[in-house]
């Protein structure tokens, strides 16, 4: 290849998966013309990073999957070079593509118990086999980063909990696992985005810590992945001033923190990657097209995801950057290309799903993450409450035909109440049809993963909640992110509360059990909730 061709190969333009056939053949023109190396899918225009929290309606095609395959053969046999595809899929495919396998969040992963370590790896390999299915080589994870900030609007559930040290054991095994099935993958974000309060989608964190507190906490990690070989590494949209001379410089653009903290200080000669450079907090500091892509290979990334202007960040970099820092980077590519078998051709979607499976591992997990906060109940008392017509249930966010109240039914029938958000349903007149129960099973499904506008659970919810728990005999089931708990008032007066984190039907079956047969809870908290 010519130096401009080996630069080609570092840019990893964004293919929407439900586009345009003319947007699509404008990504098969990149490949032919500019010699990238690889690409990085997302469901659609409307689903992609910075639309995130827009009010944009994401339209569903069911035949997503089969949509990414086709396009994935389609753009391999117009590649010179072999193309790294990859995704983020986090939690398995269904994070971008429908009717495909999910997995558990890492939050939920991070409450299972150390011993059940081989759980995540399970995880991480069964991923794996699903990204293989579809051609994918490339996973962009497992999150890095440590969970220590509660209102951190982006990545919350997506990080392993709050110690640094389980953060490092599972991020690796999810690794390994994924590995194993023949599938690279990547820690972020470097250098730790869980102590952050802004989205890096929209705008630009600070990280205020100083290199020794990062050494400490948010660096372990990765350090842990560095001394374990790990596939490569993403940089995070994050200003740290401390390692950047003061400056409010985002990472991904720091050479002090690329080539000095993560290169020379940490010893790491893997593939370095930039997230995604469409992200607002990158995205609009340089008005002349190809300079940011410049900016973000000198600071010392090896791959630019979500490039935007291929023609002009290939032009810029092969002006100004040495030959030995493009051999560099071409070098690290290779490698992992290599690792991943495409180079020897093995490019082509292999396998299938195994939903049985993937619903036994899912099972497996509730069993053993299911945590209990509160426990002053009596099994006796919940039956005699039944007994004596004083017992009821009630499900907030879902309908009362949830596999949770179906579970529990046939042991501990009772009347059954639900409230929807779509549902006309008032709050107030529920109120008045619970006067005559003393104890209430509640099942509360929170809507949302991420705190913002609070997990969208409505204040009259919070109120309704908060003067059951104080007038009434209350057990919760709390099917989501375990800081929803922080919103709900007078909960110390609950008699019991059981953290679910999903609310997949194998998590629903779990807690039934559990509550039925009153057994122990072998998970535990990832993260400190007040």
């Amino acid at each position: 290849m010519t130096l401009e061709q080996k630069i080609g190969q570092f840019f990893f333009p964004a293919v929407f998966i439900n586009d345009t056939e003319e947007n699509i053949q404008e990504i098969e023109r990149l490949i032919q013309e500019y010699n990238i190396g690889g690409l990085t899918f997302f469901h659609s225009r409307t689903s992609a990073a910075t639309n995130y929290e827009s009010k944009k309606k994401i339209e569903y095609n069911d035949n997503s999957f089969e949509r990414l395959t086709a396009l994935i053969v389609r753009f391999q046999k117009c590649a010179t070079t072999p193309l790294l595809m990859s995704i983020d899929a986090e939690w398995g495919l269904a994070m971008r593509v429908e009717k495909t396998p999910q997995y558990p969040y890492a939050i939920t992963l991070g409450a299972l118990p150390e011993d059940e370590i081989h759980l995540v790896y399970e995880v991480g390999k069964q991923i794996g086999l699903d990204l293989k299915s579809a051609g994918i080589h490339y996973n962009l994870a497992p999150l890095a980063d440590i969970n220590n900030n509660p209102n951190n609007p982006v990545i919350g559930y997506r990080s392993f909990g709050q110690n640094k040290d389980k953060v490092g054991r599972f991020a690796l095994e999810y690794l390994r696992g994924m590995n194993d099935a023949g599938i690279l993958g990547c820690l972020k974000h470097f250098p730790g985005h869980g102590n952050t309060n802004v989205d890096s989608h929209l705008g630009l964190p600070i990280l205020e810590e100083t290199l020794d507190q990062l050494l400490a906490n948010e660096l372990v990690p990765f350090i842990k992945g560095i001394e374990n070989n790990v596939d490569s590494i993403m940089i995070g949209h994050l200003a740290v001033p401390a390692l950047n001379e003061g400056k409010n410089t985002s990472a991904t653009l720091s050479k002090s923190v690329i080539e000095g903290v993560l290169r020379t200080q940490l010893g790491y000669d893997g593939l370095v990657i930039s997230d995604a450079l469409n992200m607002h907090s990158v995205s609009k500091l340089y008005a002349t097209k190809g300079q940011l892509e410049w900016e973000a290979f000198n600071a010392g990334n090896d791959v630019l995801c979500f490039a935007e202007n291929v023609a002009e960040g290939i032009e810029e970099i092969l002006k100004k950057a040495t030959p030995e820092r493009i051999e560099a980077s071409f070098e690290r590519l290779l490698k992992l290309k290599q690792k991943a078998g495409i180079i020897a051709g093995n490019t082509q979607p292999e396998g299938h799903f195994d939903f049985e499976k993937v619903s036994l591992l899912n099972r497996k997990i509730a069993d053993n993450c299911l945590t209990k906060i509160k426990d002053n109940l009596s099994s006796a008392a919940l039956f005699e409450a039944k007994n004596q017509n004083k017992l009821a249930k009630i499900s907030l966010y879902k309908n009362s035909e949830n596999t949770f109240f179906k579970t529990l039914s046939a042991s501990l029938p009772s009347p059954e109440f639900a409230f929807e958000k779509s549902d006309i349903y008032p709050i107030s007149k529920l109120e008045k049809e619970l006067v005559n129960f003393d104890t209430l099973i509640i099942s509360l499904f929170v809507p949302k993963a991420k705190p913002l506008n609070n997990f969208d659970i409505q204040d009259s919810v919070l109120l309704f909640l908060g003067n059951l728990f104080a007038t009434k005999k209350c057990i919760l089931y709390l099917f989501g992110n375990p800081y929803a708990l922080q919103l709900i008032p007078n909960l110390d007066e609950a008699l019991s509360i059981v953290e679910m984190y999903q609310d997949f039907p194998e998590f629903q079956e779990s807690a039934a059990h559990q509550l039925l047969e009153n057994t122990a809870c072998k998970g535990i908290l990832p993260v400190i909730v007040d």
